[in-house]
């Protein structure tokens, strides 16, 4: 079932990468439009399907869409998505607009499609739970999750075009010599750690790292489960790091475990330490898969705990490959109505 797509925020890092994993997995398109701010309206964007106009997004008619993804944040989708759903259209947010309403379907497609049923309203997570969600996922299924504690390295892309422009224009300013300096960041970013992404809360965790432990939740569908998370960023341009530590509710076979990870869908299993083979960001990046290593048994919890570390493409797996996924259920929904 071919639909008439559309791309709200296209010009943004995750509205280009939507519009390239859309052609790369050949998603059915009848049509292809493209919508951004005011001011590029009226520009074309040159993309694998060809020089396309840029609309205003702000004025964008759903009636003549079946399907939106939308890679604007702030309240634009709060303002909008009503009017999309109204006309008909499908909606796939990438925004943190409606990912804990309880009538909104939060959805990793490798873990709960179910959950989109007929929804014409669906959330993609933040991109640090899509990436740790998998292997939780597989862990949660066959040992079951008592508690969860991640520590994240994420890279400046998380932050959009502007930060990655930051990093590298103040890394040049530090190898010459020069202060660097920072805007986007709470701190100059190059040669440095800061252990802030998005405004602290009440509980002194950013909202980032709740993001992980609200999310996290409603994708397993366990409120039960302890999770803990801080999220660091770090002066890497593309894809997100996490060490996670897991204490199961049955005893882990570690040797079950790695075979299952292997199998599993969206994963790249990289744990042979004695070749110095594990996930890195530099063999993450540009990938669709998840990559897996460093399994090992905990420590501290013995049979009942599991450490292991993760890298993912946040562009990809974290922001417009899950969102492309969701499409794709929301094409052969279409298909089978049309059937």
């Amino acid at each position: 079932m071919k639909l008439k797509t559309g791309v709200l925020g296209a010009t943004g890092l995750v509205g280009r990468e939507i519009i390239n994993v859309l052609y790369n997995r050949h998603f059915p398109i009848e049509s292809l439009r493209l919508y951004a701010s005011e001011r590029s309206a009226g520009k074309t964007l040159e993309t694998p399907f060809g020089r396309i106009e840029i609309e205003n997004a702000d004025n964008a008619g759903y009636s003549g869409l079946e399907l939106a993804f939308f890679a604007i944040g702030h309240d634009w989708p709060k303002a909008n998505a009503g009017k999309a759903t109204d006309a008909g259209c499908t909606v796939i947010d990438n925004s943190s607009t409606f990912r804990y309403d309880a009538d909104v379907p939060l959805v990793v497609p490798e873990i709960n499609p179910e959950a989109i049923g007929d929804a014409k309203l669906i959330a993609n997570p933040n991109c640090t739970t899509a990436i740790a969600a998998i292997p939780l996922w597989h862990i949660y299924k066959h040992f079951g999750l008592r508690e969860v504690r991640i520590s994240t390295y994420q890279a400046a892309s998380g932050a959009g075009r502007e930060a990655m422009e930051e990093l590298e224009e103040e890394t040049r300013n530090a190898l010459d010599g020069r202060e660097a300096g920072h805007n986007v960041f709470q701190y100059p970013l190059p040669f440095n750690l800061i252990p802030q992404i998005d405004a602290f809360q009440p509980n002194e965790y950013t909202r980032e790292e709740m993001k992980v432990v609200w999310e996290t939740r409603k994708i397993l569908g366990d409120d039960a489960i302890s999770i803990e998370c801080i999220c660091v960023r770090v002066p890497i341009m593309r894809a997100h790091s996490e060490s996670i530590s897991v204490k199961t509710r049955e005893p882990v076979d570690l040797e079950r475990l790695t075979e299952i990870l292997g199998h599993a869908e969206g994963v790249e299993l990289r744990d042979k330490p004695e070749q110095n083979i594990y996930p890195m960001p530099l063999t993450a990046t540009g990938k669709y898969n998840v990559e897996i290593g460093r399994i090992r048994r905990s420590l501290i919890d013995g049979d009942y705990g599991v450490s292991f570390f993760v890298c993912g493409d946040q562009l990809l797996k974290g922001a417009a490959l899950n969102a492309v996924q969701i499409g794709e259920l929301v094409a052969a929904r279409y298909g089978q109505r049309g059937a």
